[in-house]
């Protein structure tokens, strides 16, 4: 993927400055109207078409997909008067999560997790949620499936939010971001239940792969879903009017759901370290038997080597050489010394 490496450094504050990856070609701009008997879903060229949008009856969503063309934020920006530093806060998509209060609009920065299949098992990418009082604006690097059961809910059922307010709509976003976070976090917990079996049979080198890349896996989701919880607990305390009463009671439940996903993967860091160190035990464990089995073939050999390096010598006077039952003897010597240790170990339960 195309990334700019520029920078805001130098530049003054609130000048708008795309940072971080290009996800996607062309910027995607989809506008929904909605009240409780219609609805109007469509992709607009322009944000100049999605306008009029502020102090209109019904709700407005404002979906733009793609960030690193500047103008259409900062043009989006303006219509709506969004402040310049959220303008740059949307732009720059490597920053944590926060959360900011306006006199007419609450600023929300998030992060959205998916599965991948390179060598980092999750991939983080930023939410943008700017809500007034009946417009949701909401930025995303790139386009997604996250929204389209809640699109679909919109369009084809006359649910509650179809009778809420934009502050539901922007519960509603933030719920099935959270939502996918269980999704994510099930599909690694099965990856780490199936290292957990094979740890337990085995020390094969790959298992130590897998079990880095699940750690660094849950370290980053850890540190891009801690926030979470002190963003949903500030929109449940806030004392704002663009959030109503009714909202705050999903608010709330959307808290107990934050709390959930971070005690699960507290759970699952704990699990995973447990792992390395079963792994690190298993192959010492290994080692040692390695050890003790070439220990006791050498106990066995060092009394038949000892015999055999005395008549190796060259000494003409040795009276065994001669002897006809000699070599005979020699062997038979070697054989109750060998099996003597055996029988020695197997008393002791050490094979």
């Amino acid at each position: 993927m195309k990334r700019l490496h520029k920078r805001s450094v130098g530049l003054p504050p609130e000048t708008p400055v795309h940072i971080g990856e290009i996800k996607t070609d062309k910027v995607k701009i989809t506008s929904v109207r909605y009240d409780d008997h219609d609805i109007v879903i469509s992709e607009q060229a322009a944000i100049s078409e999605c306008f009029p949008l502020k102090d209109k009856p019904a709700i407005t969503w404002i979906n733009i997909d793609g960030l690193h063309e500047v103008h259409i934020i900062e043009e989006l920006g303006k219509l709506a008067g969004i402040h310049p530093l959220t303008v740059e806060d949307i732009l720059n998509t490597e920053q944590q999560p926060k959360i900011d209060f306006f006199d007419d609009y609450v600023f929300v920065e998030m992060p959205v997790i998916t599965l991948t299949e390179a060598d980092e098992p999750v991939c983080i990418e930023q939410l943008s949620i700017v809500m007034g009082k009946t417009y949701v604006f909401s930025f995303r690097e790139k386009e997604s499936d996250v929204f389209k059961p809640l699109m679909h809910h919109l369009e084809y059922n006359k649910t509650l939010i179809r009778k809420m307010g934009a502050d539901y709509l922007a519960y509603a976003l933030i719920d099935i971001v959270v939502d996918n976070y269980f999704a994510v976090i099930e599909k690694l917990g099965d990856d780490v239940d199936s290292v957990e079996e094979n740890v337990l049979r085995t020390a094969a080198p790959e298992i130590l792969t897998n079990i880095h890349k699940l750690r660094r896996g849950f370290i980053r989701l850890r540190k891009a879903v801690w926030p979470m919880r002190e963003i949903v607990s500030t929109l449940v305390r806030e004392q704002s009017g663009l959030i109503g009463e009714p909202s705050k009671v999903y608010l709330k439940d959307l808290y107990d759901h934050v709390i959930q996903v971070n005690y699960t993967l507290e759970t699952y860091r704990d699990v995973i370290y447990g792992l390395h160190d079963i792994y690190l035990t298993n192959l010492n464990t290994k080692m040692n038997e390695i050890m003790k089995f070439l220990t006791m073939i050498g106990t066995i050999f060092i009394p038949l080597t000892f015999i055999t390096s005395i008549y190796g010598m060259n000494f003409e006077y040795m009276p065994e050489l001669k002897w006809h039952w000699g070599y005979f003897t020699v062997l038979g010597c070697m054989f109750a010394a060998a099996v003597s240790f055996i029988v020695l170990f197997k008393r002791k339960k050490w094979i």
